[in-house]
């Protein structure tokens, strides 16, 4: 039996991933040039269907990198001259954070307690800060930050470039380009696709920061994918450096997987999906929503205290060919992860909650 995996990453693969590798590999698609016509058609209908399914307009460009965490370090590199400000509320925003240190900018931070939300209202950004980094779905808590309080803190500091961490929930968010002058996403969790490929979308305002920094003697904007160079190149539909073309390939494939089902119905179909799983959380007394308030709860990523040790959780499912994640760093005893992404269907959402209610 073929094991179903709810785990936030590496998830389940989507259903048409093997199909597609299937026909790269009889293509050839791991041996072409990524400076071949072919290559650049592939970049191209990926980057096609990417903007239709996240709406993404011609303003912001979509560059390819080896991974999500690459963009933390390339997006401060390129866009911060002294200051950025981070809303801390989990360990991978806290990362974000803790990359802006690493590379001596001056780092101020709002952070929440493990499993709490933010609310436009109540975040004061720093007046020098040039850089205000969201994450929009904290993959460790379980907690969301919602696309109406992102667009919200915007309006209020226009002048300030927002960089939104959508690495486990994309396509799910319906964010505001318009808004939004960066964001950023890697391909294992709910692309349904292996890890090994990062997606960084900036708009103009990013480049022209870049660009200006790359001017200064007195500083760097890095060697490997800096944004103007990643730019230039993608004029032509070109990377820098040999990307993961397969993987590229299978994006722009999946991509328009999901764009047949429809993004509209793709978001309805995860709420509807996210309401069950908290419903059945809410009432089932081997098992607690971690996250308390109803309008900071993520619906990709949901996370459960336990009244059992989660590993004996863990296990149990595991024996129904069902794999679910365990709760991140301290809390990996008393907590499991269920992700919620656009490869599982509700009929699967369901066996597992019956499993869970034979277990908890």
């Amino acid at each position: 039996m073929t094991n179903t995996y709810f785990t936030p990453g590496p998830a389940e693969l989507y259903p048409t991933f093997a199909q597609h590798l299937r026909t790269a590999m009889d293509e050839q698609i791991g041996s072409i040039s990524h400076r071949s016509q072919r290559f650049r058609d592939i970049y191209r209908y990926t980057d096609e269907q990417l903007r239709t399914l996240l709406n993404i307009p011609a303003s912001h460009g979509i560059y390819f990198t080896g991974s999500a965490s690459e963009v933390w370090e390339r997006m401060l590199l390129n866009c911060v001259e002294h200051e950025s400000f981070h809303m801390v509320n989990g360990s991978f925003s806290r990362k974000f954070y803790d990359y802006a240190l690493s590379l001596h900018k001056f780092a101020h931070i709002n952070e929440k307690p493990f499993g709490q939300g933010f609310d436009a209202a109540e975040i004061d950004v720093p007046d020098y800060a040039e850089l205000v980094a969201i994450t929009h779905n904290e993959t460790s808590s379980g907690v969301q930050f919602r696309p109406t309080e992102i667009h919200k803190l915007k309006r209020k500091y226009s002048k300030k470039l927002f960089c939104v961490d959508m690495v486990s929930s994309a396509p799910y968010p319906d964010l505001d380009f318009a808004l939004v002058d960066s964001a950023f996403f890697s391909v294992q969790k709910a692309f349904g696709m292996p890890a090994g490929l990062g997606v960084w979308i900036a708009n103009e305002a990013c480049l022209e920061k870049a660009e200006r920094l790359q001017q200064y003697e007195s500083m760097t904007i890095g060697a490997h994918n800096t944004l103007p160079m990643l730019h230039k190149h993608y004029q032509t539909f070109e990377t820098p450096a040999t990307p993961n073309v397969l993987f590229i390939y299978l994006l722009g494939k999946i991509a328009a997987d999901l764009n047949k089902t429809g993004i509209a119905a793709i978001r309805r179909q995860t709420e509807d999906r996210a309401k069950q799983i908290y419903k059945f959380l809410e009432s089932n007394d081997g098992f607690t929503p971690f996250v308390k308030e109803d309008r900071h709860r993520s619906q990709t990523v949901i996370v459960a205290e336990t009244t059992r040790p989660a590993a004996e959780v863990i296990a149990a499912v595991k024996e129904a060919d069902m794999i679910v994640g365990s709760g991140y760093g301290k809390f990996k005893d008393g907590q499991i992860r269920i992700a919620n992404f656009p490869a599982t269907s509700a009929e699967q959402v369901g066996k597992l909650l019956a499993r869970l209610r034979e277990v908890g």
